[in-house]
């Protein structure tokens, strides 16, 4: 059982060569639990966790509504922004600069056999992240990801998630408004759910800028202890 987490920071990446990234690293860690399997063999799966910044690019999960994205394909190239139909859960979302992206690809094997619990794990990690900045926030009930003031009219998102997982490895992962122009969540319906709002860490604190990577090493310090796991 492995619970070490190989830590990559890719920098600012284009969405598509992420994915495919994604896509190889998983499907290294499904290769190898079969081969595993097949042979009798006990080799150790690795684990990952991608940061990322996207340029601007929205993203529809399998499940997800075309009709809640709200641009062309001419309004797209206008904003400067691309999009994908993608094989996460969820529906659409968007990915920019400012925005911190973790991709976990993990065999959970190596942690717990448990999907619900390894999306509230997300979540609390980014919960617990935010508490340090002196932000309540929570889950609201039937909707994936972080919120402030919910159950509320002002109830708002600040992080969203999505992910996949096959033979108990996961892949995507979530999307932490931290720096980010918020003015193109005005051209989706964010996760197709209406009449509630986005937000990011920057509004929320009232500052000009947060320091992206000292709240990339609080998310490692949280899911650190949460999964147990050692970060190399």
């Amino acid at each position: 059982m492995n619970k070490k987490i190989q830590l990559r920071d890719l920098g600012n990446k284009d969405y598509k060569s992420t994915w495919e990234y994604q896509e190889d690293l998983f499907k290294d860690i499904v290769d190898l639990k079969i081969k595993n399997r097949r042979e009798e063999l006990d080799l150790e799966t690795p684990n990952y966790l991608l940061f990322v910044e996207h340029p601007h690019v929205y993203t529809l999960g399998k499940s997800g509504d075309l009709e809640n994205l709200l641009l062309n394909e001419k309004q797209l190239e206008a904003k400067g922004a691309t999009f994908y139909k993608i094989n996460r859960g969820g529906d659409i979302t968007y990915h920019g600069p400012g925005q911190i992206v973790g991709y976990p690809i993990l065999d959970l094997e190596n942690f717990f056999t448990d999907i619900h619990k390894y999306l509230r794990f997300l979540e609390e990690s980014i919960i617990l992240t935010l508490e340090e900045y002196g932000l309540k926030c929570g889950r609201s009930e039937g909707e994936t990801g972080v919120w402030l003031d919910v159950g509320t009219p002002f109830a708002r998102k600040i992080c969203a998630l999505g992910v996949r997982a096959s033979r108990w490895v996961t892949m995507h992962g979530f999307a932490l408004n931290v720096n980010v122009d918020l003015g193109y969540f005005d051209n989706i319906i964010p996760c197709g759910i209406r009449g509630k709002g986005v937000t990011s860490l920057q509004v929320e604190l009232g500052v000009e800028k947060v320091d992206e990577q000292e709240v990339k090493d609080k998310i490692v310090k949280h899911m650190t202890q949460l999964f147990e796991a050692e970060f190399v």
